[in-house]
């Protein structure tokens, strides 16, 4: 087993996940970066990670493939021989506002469910012999506040992201003592995800989020990242929590 820490990051290439691959090469893990379909973006956050002292390894994997998610595992067991920390970051959604039911098809509901349900389970299982064997394993999952109360989210996305909210508890008892596991549930983050939730009113509806938020401002991705690494750096006796990330919006509004 190598020295240094190994931490895997899916849906890394942009966004939250970017924004968590580089927070854990700058803690000092090495970094397995994963993406679907945005290679150029994943290499560009492999090229950050690295130039924070990290080495990487980048995987194309649909985490909704169980032969490829257990692919992925063999070539980060093969590479480093070990792993640490998973982030379960990868998701999708749709742009079908969540008053049109009848818009929603079957199929972007399903998609929807096999990456951000079935895909953070079969990530989790296949990486558990792995973590096991980690001094001081953990698993932090992305849901989302659109998990805990209404939101302009479409409907799948934001069942999915409930569903992400139970299974990290459930897990949390089932894997407990030895590998602890919490989520992270930001509330509305600056840049392109909340730009295609928005459209045209983004700018006007972001200020005015800010406005109504205790610390006047919306969520960036690196304040999630930096929560993420707080659950994993720290926070020893804390598992199956769901630590949001909105600035205290939910909590006074």
């Amino acid at each position: 087993m190598g020295e240094r820490r190994v931490g895997l990051v899916t849906g890394s290439a942009t966004g939250i996940g970017r924004s968590a691959a580089v927070a854990l090469a700058r803690a000092g893990y090495d970094v397995a970066i994963n993406y679907s379909r945005s290679e150029a973006a994943a290499r560009e956050t492999a090229r950050q990670a690295e130039a924070a002292g990290a080495g990487t390894f980048v995987c194309q994997c649909d985490v909704s493939d169980e032969t490829a998610v257990r692919g992925m595992l063999a070539g980060i067991q093969h590479t480093y021989g070990r792993l640490d920390v998973l982030i379960n970051n990868a998701g999708i959604t749709s742009d079908i506002p969540p008053t049109d039911l009848d818009g929603m098809s079957v199929e972007v509901w399903d998609r929807i469910f096999a990456v951000n349900v079935r895909g953070m389970f079969l990530v989790t299982r296949a990486a558990v012999p792995l973590l096991r064997k980690a001094p001081d394993p953990c698993i932090v999952n992305t849901a989302s506040i659109a998990g805990l109360r209404p939101a302009l989210q479409a409907l799948p996305y934001s069942a999915s992201k409930a569903a992400v909210v139970n299974l990290t508890k459930t897990l949390a008892n089932a894997l407990g003592p030895k590998i602890r596991v919490n989520a992270v549930a930001p509330g509305w983050i600056a840049g392109e995800w909340m730009e295609k939730t928005l459209g045209a009113e983004y700018g006007r509806l972001m200020e005015r989020r800010a406005r109504f938020t205790p610390m006047r401002r919306v969520a960036t991705t690196d304040d999630v990242a930096e929560t993420m690494l707080t659950l994993i750096q720290g926070n020893r006796f804390v598992t199956g929590e769901i630590v949001v990330v909105d600035g205290g919006y939910s909590s006074t509004t």
